[in-house]
């Protein structure tokens, strides 16, 4: 029996080749993604409800929070920087399932503050909490604006990631 293994690896060869090629060209900036989890207030005292975290780097603030999100990078359809007088704010806004839990949650709990965590790439000093505005009233628009404890350059990084996560849910590419 003859094995002819020399002409089946030349034969392959210049696809294997075209595929590396092709197939390498990626570009980070693309594939930079972000996450971002907006927490709830917990003023219950109920033992394993909860925990509380530290917000702001310069004037800590602890709140306690649920440990679980209500609301996700999932949830979310755009994020922008805005400037403002004081320097600037991020704006997220959310798709409808999103818009919807924002108007139940916002509505139920005035007075309360949303705990706002942030990662803006894969390395863990890359995220932080970024905020904890308090509700003041109902959004029913499904926008939220806070100013973040981050610098602009993080906000930016946090902005690109979380609106190339978006693209990639609204496409299938992530469940």
């Amino acid at each position: 029996m003859n094995f002819y293994a020399m002409r089946f690896n030349l034969y392959l060869l210049p696809l294997l080749a075209v595929t590396l090629l092709l197939g390498c060209k990626t570009n980070k900036k693309d594939e930079h993604l972000a996450s971002l989890r907006i927490h709830l207030e917990n003023r219950a005292q109920v033992v394993g409800s909860g925990q509380t975290i530290s917000v702001l780097r310069s004037q800590p603030v602890l709140v306690t929070i649920n440990s679980d999100p209500v609301l996700t990078e999932a949830n979310i359809i755009g994020a922008t920087v805005l400037a403002t007088p004081g320097g600037y704010a991020l704006q997220v806004q959310f798709d409808e399932t999103g818009t919807w839990t924002l108007e139940q949650y916002s509505a139920a709990n005035i007075g309360k503050h949303f705990a706002i965590f942030g990662q803006w790439s894969e390395q863990a000093t890359n995220s932080r909490w970024l905020g904890a505005p308090v509700i003041s009233h109902r959004v029913a628009n499904g926008v939220l604006a806070f100013t973040p404890d981050a610098s602009q350059e993080e906000a930016i990084k946090l902005v690109i990631g979380l609106n190339n996560m978006a693209r990639k849910i609204a496409k299938g590419k992530m469940k």
